[in-house]
C-alpha cells in the first residue's frame, strides 16, 4: 500500500515539475525543444513495456497496457511532428504558369 502512494506521488509531483519547466520555455523553442526530446519518448515506452511485463495482479496489468498505448502513441506522435516540422524547412518548388517573370 505504501509503495503504491508513493509512486502516486511521485507521478503526481513529476507532472507538476514538468507542466513548470515546460511552461517557462519560451514559445520559439517549443519546437526543437520537442524534437530533441523524441528520445525521452522511447525510454517511456520500455519503461511501460518493463511495468508491464511485471505485472501481476488484473488491474496492474491493464494499467500497464495502457502506458503501453499511451507511451507507442506518444513517440510515434513526437516523430510524425518532427518530420513535419522538417518539411517546412525544405525549399518549396515554385510552379511556373507560362508566364514570364
Amino acid at each position: 500500500m505504501i509503495e503504491g502512494l508513493a509512486a502516486i506521488y511521485i507521478f503526481m509531483l513529476a507532472g507538476f515539475t514538468g507542466y513548470e519547466i515546460i511552461s517557462k520555455v519560451p514559445v520559439i523553442l517549443h519546437t526543437p525543444l520537442m524534437s530533441g526530446s523524441n528520445f525521452v519518448h522511447g525510454i517511456v515506452l520500455v519503461g511501460a513495456m518493463v511495468a508491464l511485463g511485471i505485472a501481476e495482479t488484473t488491474t496492474e496489468q491493464i494499467i500497464g497496457f495502457i502506458a503501453v498505448l499511451l507511451g507507442a502513441g506518444n513517440a510515434v506522435g513526437g516523430y510524425v511532428v518532427t518530420e513535419r516540422m522538417l518539411e517546412m524547412f525544405k525549399p518549396s518548388e515554385k510552379k511556373s504558369n507560362g508566364e514570364g517573370s
